[in-house]
């Protein structure tokens, strides 16, 4: 297995890095809070997980070993595959998962993208004794979004399956938050924009 790639960033794209290891091109599936840490020429080392298929390796990259392993943690219940383990990971971070799971809150896991009522609450089930307790990182926000907030949040929900036009609705509706950070001289995170952003979406179902 492929516990990690270190190396300089070579290309990013919105759920994709490219890290060069030994003068080759490793295309690393990514988080948008993973890919928004990235910049192209800057050296990166990300942990990650190889997944094997009969017509396919794909190599899935993560912040740390602690996001690849409930990464892996999670295809182990019922109907999770590694897209849909990602898309979890890329709204919930590791301990917001492990809080979800051991609080029982449906709630959260339906915010993910191809959870519905009934998938969350076996996902509850099944996940309880698997994911441990929170670790208390602290890291529920995510990364900064240190340029072009609009784009990367764009690219993450139809990343995430949105139509063009949802996340552009959606885009508009978190707007005046992310807009209400940059006044303060701070930085809009991008996890915190995505959970919002998708907590809008929820609501125009």
């Amino acid at each position: 297995m492929i516990a990690f790639v270190s190396g300089p960033v070579a290309a990013l794209a919105p759920d994709t890095a490219v890290i060069e290891v030994g003068g080759v091109g490793m295309a690393v599936l990514c988080t948008p809070n993973t890919i928004s840490t990235l910049r192209i020429g800057q050296q990166a080392k990300l942990a990650t997980s190889l997944v094997v298929r009969e017509e396919s390796l794909t190599l899935y990259g993560f912040a740390d070993d602690d996001e690849r392993q409930v990464f892996e943690l999670l295809q182990t219940a019922s109907g999770v595959g590694p897209r849909l383990a990602q898309a979890m990971l890329a709204v919930h971070d590791p301990d917001a998962l492990r809080r979800a799971v051991s609080t029982g809150d449906e709630k959260a896991l339906t915010a993910v993208p191809g959870i519905g009522k009934k998938g969350a609450q076996r996902l509850l089930l099944e996940l309880k004794d698997r994911l441990g307790d929170p670790v208390g990182r602290g890291q529920g926000i995510g990364a900064p979004v240190t340029s072009g907030w609009r784009d990367q949040l764009h690219a993450a929900l139809v990343g995430l399956g949105y139509a063009t036009r949802e996340a552009d609705e959606a885009v508009t509706a978190v707007a005046p938050q992310a807009e209400a950070v940059i006044a303060e001289g701070a930085q809009p995170q991008v996890g915190q924009l995505l959970r919002a952003a998708l907590q809008t979406l929820n609501r125009a179902r």
